[in-house]
């Protein structure tokens, strides 16, 4: 899908979501399944595998979110897959993320790390960010094995890479060069 059409498909949620006020969990709630669907391969087959009727793979969301999200964001993720769009979810989940942060002036950090971070260490994430930045910044952290320690952190065009594979290649160059 352009970018066009997944900037087009997050406004339309937007719209939806702030109509019933509940922008912010429709923005959460589609992030976090983003990153449920991303972790595992057996349900993004499943999402979309275009052998599969629509309707059971529909069914499939409403399963899996019924009483874990909004019924706006289960209607919503159940449209993207009727649609064929099941493989651009977590595209339209950060740009909706995105449109949600700057309906209150906020700007996203999105947070890798190998284990998942408490409350706590997001709050002060939070702080130490905003106070980088300087501005009011919303944290969406996910779970990456790939980043084996530390965290990776993408604010807008800026990434900070914390991690420890960046930090032993950063020791190596010093070694070697």
């Amino acid at each position: 899908m352009s970018t066009e059409q997944i900037s087009s498909y997050a406004k339309a949620m937007a719209q939806i979501a702030e109509a019933e006020g509940c922008l912010d969990e429709v923005a959460d709630e589609m992030f976090r399944f983003s990153r449920a669907l991303q972790s595992s391969d057996e349900l993004r087959e499943a999402l979309s595998d275009r052998h599969i009727p629509v309707q059971r793979r529909q069914q499939i969301v409403e399963d899996l979110l019924a009483t874990r999200a909004t019924p706006a964001t289960v209607g919503m993720v159940s449209l993207v897959v009727a649609g064929e769009r099941a493989k651009d979810i977590a595209s339209i989940a950060e740009e909706l993320a995105d449109i949600a942060a700057t309906a209150k002036s906020a700007e996203v950090a999105y947070v890798r790390s190998a284990v998942p971070l408490n409350e706590g260490q997001i709050s002060r994430l939070r702080q130490s960010l905003s106070e980088a930045t300087g501005k009011n910044i919303e944290v969406k952290a996910s779970v990456d094995p790939t980043v084996i320690g530390g965290i990776i952190t993408t604010v807008g065009d800026t990434v900070i890479d914390g991690s420890v594979r960046s930090r032993l290649a950063k020791l190596r160059d010093t070694f070697t060069g």
